[in-house]
């Protein structure tokens, strides 16, 4: 079976989806809204939570953070980026909650010193936000690490894929599918993608979805997808940009909901046959060929 290991769960080939709740930074700078994140997912039965960390002055340049925008933090671009961005002590006790309530966390690093700063947390993989992929500097430091690497698609040509899995190699990597518009329109989405992937590259497959439903998701699962990750938000109405792409929280519990009924259902698949719950119908019903 071709898997890799994340934390206590493999992944992969005939493994239950591995199901990420992307918090990302829908908690707008506040540690309290981050953990009443954390409990939506541990109550959705998500088997992870996903942050993101950037060094602001590292991302951006000094005429990108000049730039006005206002927005509830201040009036420039810069105001904004540093005040949704945890430091280590917000982080610390981010990690402390999350052992307390259960659930594993990791995050997308955006530069070399934001990974340093998050493997002092002993993290169960990395995630390489889409706009990273082509950063292979980033890549070969994240790579460093020896943790599992899940790599992220969106904006992303087959070519620009080619040479990013070319830098960090096949072994315990994971490639999601992704349309890296927020929110995603439906005929923007191309799950079929996800086979060519799989098929392209043989290692296992995942979406990261940024549409305002779940049957696209959910279908994702059902198409092959072994890990599915969805943003999340307490309200929909928030401020933020990556809000209006998120689920709320009776969204992300259906999107598990229905993932695992799907599990369910799908059966073996190598045998048609009669179930002992058909008989009695069959009986009632069946006119000929009992």
């Amino acid at each position: 079976m071709n898997t890799v290991k994340i934390g206590n769960r493999l992944v992969g080939d005939g493994q239950p989806t591995y199901v990420i709740a992307e918090i990302g930074i829908n908690h707008n700078g506040s540690v309290d809204i981050a953990k009443k994140l954390i409990n939506v997912a541990k109550a959705a039965e998500c088997d992870a939570v996903k942050f993101q960390k950037r060094s602001i002055e590292v991302v951006y340049t000094k005429e990108e953070l000049a730039k006005p925008r206002e927005n509830p933090f201040g009036a420039t671009n810069g105001d904004l980026k540093r005040a949704l961005e945890f430091g280590l002590e917000q982080y610390q006790e981010i990690d402390r909650y999350c052992r307390e309530v259960g659930i594993p966390w990791f995050s997308s690093c955006w530069d070399e010193q934001s990974v340093d700063e998050m493997e002092r947390f002993d993290p169960p993989c990395y995630k390489i936000a889409s706009c990273s992929l082509t950063d292979s500097n980033l890549l070969r430091h994240t790579r460093a690490k020896g943790r599992p690497v899940i790599l992220s698609t969106g904006m992303s040509s087959m070519e620009q894929i080619d040479q990013a899995v070319e830098v960090l190699g096949k072994k315990n990597l994971i490639i999601l599918h992704s349309c890296s518009t927020y929110p995603a329109y439906y005929e923007e989405l191309n799950l079929k993608a996800i086979l060519t992937i799989k098929q392209r590259y043989g290692v296992p497959v995942g979406y990261s979805g940024h549409e305002t439903g779940i049957a696209s998701t959910v279908a994702a699962a059902v198409m092959g997808a072994c890990v599915v990750e969805r943003h999340i938000t307490l309200d929909r109405s928030m401020w933020g940009s990556d809000q209006a792409a998120s689920l709320e929280p009776n969204g992300i519990m259906r999107v598990v909901r229905d993932v695992r009924l799907c599990e369910k259902s799908m059966g073996d698949g190598v045998v048609k046959r009669l179930l002992p719950r058909e008989v009695p119908i069959m009986d009632k019903l069946r006119r000929v060929g009992k």
